[in-house]
């Protein structure tokens, strides 16, 4: 894949608003060096001159871009089926997808953007939902959806179209075959994925010297504000739900006020560019995260 063409794609990429940045030619990895987390961009500005310097791949970063990326995958060579999904018709990762589909009630989502993927597997893109704050999972492990299925949001990022992958177990492009907009992740999946819960904690007590409390609750609280305030383009509903999570940890252990500590995060969410009800809808939601792990700070 030559130079111009990975830059067309990746123009295209950024113009959905994806957040993208460069990877390495060849490979899966993110380019070394290149922070991507922090610099993933839609800027064509940006992009026109990364990719003008050499041949690379292209990342999409999922959090900013507010997509969730299913991976529907083929068995590696030699690669036994699971016991447990050893039934008639299923071979890969897409036949499991449609199982879980079935046994759902719900018609198989494939009416959204989708990449063939360099094995032959296949990329479905959604939308990320608001108040479900989603992350990486790894077919059966934790919260996975199944045998060769993985999902990438949040922290995540995929190998995005027009990239060329060349490893042992298989080369190929990685070539658009459904270019819709994304649709919004079905509700069902969302809840399928949304992350295990801890058992309640007992509240971590953190010692300070005598008149350190306040300090170290007002420096808490403005490390927060000032995160959602500088939150990068497409990731303030990520960064506000961390902000509500750490914040939570001292509501629930009764440091902080939870009325009016969310209503300073709303403050601070709008202030950014947030609709207040969404983002009261995520500030809850980090809340309720936080008090999996209560923080007390003594008087």
């Amino acid at each position: 894949m030559n130079p111009p063409a990975t830059l067309r794609y990746a123009l295209a990429a950024a113009a959905r608003g994806w957040h993208i940045f460069p990877v390495t030619i060849g490979d899966k990895v993110p380019l070394t060096g290149f922070r991507w987390k922090q610099h993933a961009t839609t800027d064509p500005e940006v992009i026109g001159r990364i990719w003008a310097r050499q041949p690379l791949n292209i990342g999409i970063s999922c959090g900013p871009s507010r997509l969730v990326v299913v991976d529907l995958d083929l068995p590696k060579p030699d690669e036994q089926i699971p016991e447990r999904w050893r039934r008639p018709g299923v071979n890969d990762g897409a036949d499991v997808f449609a199982l879980l589909c079935e046994e759902a009630g719900q018609p198989v989502p494939l009416e959204t953007f989708q990449v063939r993927t360099r094995r032959g597997g296949l990329h479905l893109y959604f939308t990320a939902p608001d108040d479900i704050p989603l992350t990486n999972t790894s077919g059966d492990q934790g919260n996975g959806l199944g045998w060769r299925i993985d999902t990438r949001a949040g922290i995540g990022y995929v190998v995005g179209p027009g990239s060329f992958v060349d490893l042992p177990d298989g080369a190929g492009t990685y070539e658009p075959i459904h270019t819709v907009d994304p649709a919004p992740l079905p509700g069902w999946l969302a809840e399928r994925l949304r992350p295990e819960s801890l058992p309640p904690q007992q509240p971590i007590v953190l010692t300070l010297s005598p008149g350190r409390r306040g300090s170290y609750l007002d420096t808490a609280t403005r490390a927060s504000l000032e995160a959602i305030a500088a939150a990068p383009e497409g990731s303030l509903n990520l960064t506000l739900w961390g902000a509500a999570v750490s914040l939570g940890q001292l509501v629930a252990g009764g440091a902080l006020n939870a009325t009016a500590t969310e209503d300073l995060l709303t403050e601070a969410a709008v202030r950014a560019g947030h609709p207040e009800t969404a983002a009261r809808r995520t500030i809850r939601s980090g809340f309720r995260k936080g008090a999996n792990r209560p923080r007390s700070v003594p008087a």
